[in-house]
């Protein structure tokens, strides 16, 4: 038998058309677009991009499954694996049910949520920050260009189309995800050490409540998550299978991937490693037209990233001071130190898991050293080991970027969930140090003590949620979406530095800024009732000492406005929040908003409707 040579595989003319139109891409996405052309061409094309490779990875997924997918069906009710379909169920439902659904980290969910909101009005890429409910039919005025991929708002614009369009449908999304990701967790630990060790992994997660934060909310962490383990198993299969379907399916998996996180991209290391390493052991270059074709798809991808460059404020450094730079190595003590403040703080102050975690860090260390052992032998592990030894390198470096990271706390309320995928080579290498210790005993025993663990510590922490009522963002945006539901119609304006909000939720809204740069657009539509109400949202801090209030620097309207509380709450120590009614618009002793003495009004129908329609170009360029 011939050795394995990467020689026929180069002389593939298919494999240098790729690497032509990669490199193209790659020139044009980084290099070639001027920054002011770019986001502009993200914002017609991006949408269009992401459905199309949507459309071929689910194509490919059906070409390469359809023949197991047969099977199962063959098999009947009979032959289904009812055992783990129900341990999969209730694990989801436990994860579910202690948790309320809501937007949990504000600064990104609402992005996701508005880019989704364009995406399905307008098939554009761009986050909406001022609309207005014009006539009945609500408008967004403006929008521009957000740093987040494109994947998940995406996918929330599907359901928009299937669905109509609410803000809840992003919390249907992740329902459905984390019923979808266990079951991916359950087979992976079925290929790696049985049918008992994907119930260990389900389990665990099951009593990880940092994973049911997010399977409520409205963020792209358990979508990352699906889309590691998905690519994970498609490089197995593809390892198993070595076909065109098998090879687009994990190539595509790996593109849609990459625009789930940013640092997701990391991942791409092992799929090219699994890639190359298969074609050599072939002799051949298994390549299909869809994959390259894949570069092409990718080009808004890069062009989306020259936000970084264009904006400097998108790494959000000026939100940590002292810090001047995103990543450092000098970052790695401290972080560590949060990284295990996280792990093995308590569950009252942690949404952790002290089970997966002493469990996970003991395997993460026996994994490595088997790693150590069979990377040089990869021939020789099943597909699934030698894509999760590979995929380890990768989880690797994507906790080694995090300890790099500026704010890389894994104990800070906004950055918990940035360790789940940690969390999740912790409980691949659970599963798959199994193998080494071949007696049922030590399996059951584990099982066991999962499940105490959900008992003891999942389930309670969850019930109380302790951990959330620090992030007092989170706490603001349920309390205005209260606000929301309590309303019988959407016909008020709210005045909101954080408008994104209001304007996801089809409410006219407008910045505290633009309301005091523009207050003669605000005494027009209170002289004109064109809104029902005009509401400002603030945050006042109390002097422990004094109990004076003073407002949070951004929410003061000035002395011209006079406000009239209608709901408050302490949602917070030593904070109040506030939204108030404006009453009127003052300048001095003067009332803005007073209503100006009777006009005659024509009775020829034609100055009427000249009436109407300069009235009506004056209002539009009024809105807020």
């Amino acid at each position: 038998m011939n050795a394995p040579s990467f020689a026929p595989v180069l002389a593939e003319r298919r494999l240098w058309l790729f690497v032509f139109v990669a490199a193209l891409s790659a020139a044009t996405g980084f290099f070639l677009v001027p920054d002011k052309l770019a986001l502009g061409i993200v914002t017609d094309a991006g949408y269009w991009c992401v459905l199309a490779a949507f459309i071929i990875f689910i194509g490919a997924l059906w070409r390469t499954l359809r023949d197991d997918l047969a099977r199962v069906l063959d098999a009947g009710l009979r032959g289904a694996d009812w055992a783990s379909v129900a341990v999969v169920a209730l694990c989801g439902s436990v994860l579910l049910v202690h948790e309320a659904f809501g937007f949990k980290i504000v600064m990104d969910e609402l992005m996701l949520l508005g880019t989704s909101m364009n995406m399905h009005f307008t098939r554009t890429v761009q986050t909406p920050f001022r609309g207005s409910d014009i006539h009945g039919t609500f408008v967004i005025v403006e929008g521009r260009m957000d740093k987040r991929p494109l994947f998940f708002p995406f996918l929330e614009s599907v359901i928009h189309d299937l669905a109509g369009y609410r803000p809840e449908n992003a919390f249907i999304l992740n329902a459905v995800l984390v019923f979808v990701f266990l079951a991916l967790v359950f087979v992976a630990g079925r290929k790696l050490a049985g049918r008992r060790a994907g119930w260990l992994g389900v389990i665990l997660f099951a009593g990880l409540p940092l994973l049911g934060q997010n399977a409520t909310g409205g963020g792209f962490e358990l979508l990352n998550l699906v889309m590691i383990l998905a690519t994970l198993l498609l490089g197995a299969r593809f390892i198993e299978k070595r076909d065109g379907a098998s090879f687009t399916a994990l190539c595509y998996s790996a593109l849609l991937l990459t625009q789930v996180r940013y640092e997701s991209a990391i991942f791409l290391v092992p799929v090219a490693a699994i890639i190359l390493w298969v074609w050599w052991r072939e002799g051949r270059a298994i390549l299909t037209w869809p994959v390259v074709a894949a570069p092409v798809l990718m080009i808004t991808c890069a062009l989306q990233n020259r936000i970084f460059d264009i904006q400097t404020s998108a790494w959000q450094l000026q939100s940590k001071p002292g810090y001047s730079k995103p990543f450092s190595l000098s970052y790695i003590p401290d972080n560590l130190a949060h990284a295990s403040g996280f792990f093995f703080g308590k569950p009252t102050d942690q949404p952790n898991s002290y089970v997966l975690s002493a469990l996970g860090c003991v395997a993460v260390a026996f994994l490595v050293l088997l790693i150590a052992k069979r990377v040089r032998a990869l021939s020789a592990e099943t597909p699934m080991s030698a894509a999760t030894i590979l995929f380890s390198f990768a989880f690797a470096a994507h906790f080694g970027l995090m300890m790099c990271y500026f704010w890389g706390h894994f104990d800070d309320p906004v950055i918990r969930r940035l360790s789940l995928p940690t969390q999740l080579w912790m409980v691949l290498a659970v599963m798959a140090v199994l193998t080494q210790f071949p007696k049922p005993a030590v399996v059951r025993t584990l099982l066991v003590v999962a499940v105490l663990g959900v008992i003891t510590q999942g389930i309670p922490s969850m019930a109380a949620h302790a951990y959330n009522q620090e992030y007092l963002a989170g706490l603001e945006t349920a309390w205005r979406r209260e606000f929301i539901a309590e309303q019988p119609r959407k016909d008020y304006l709210m005045i909101d530095n954080d408008s994104i909000l209001w304007v996801a939720h089809q409410v006219s809204a407008t910045p505290v800024l633009s309301a005091t740069n523009r207050r003669d657009a605000i005494v027009f539509f209170m002289k004109n009732h064109t809104f029902s109400n005009i509401f400002v949202f603030q945050r006042f801090m109390i002097d422990p000492d004094t109990g004076k209030m003073t407002l949070r620097d951004g929410d003061d309207l000035g002395p011209d406005y006079v406000l009239e509380p209608v709901k408050e709450e302490r949602l917070a120590l030593l904070t109040l929040t506030r939204i108030s009614r404006v009453v009127e618009i003052r300048s001095g002793s003067k009332v803005l908003t007073k209503p100006e003495p009777d006009h005659v009004v024509p009775k020829n129908p034609e100055e009427i409707e000249k009436m109407r329609q300069a009235y009506f170009q004056n209002f539009l360029r009024q809105l807020p």
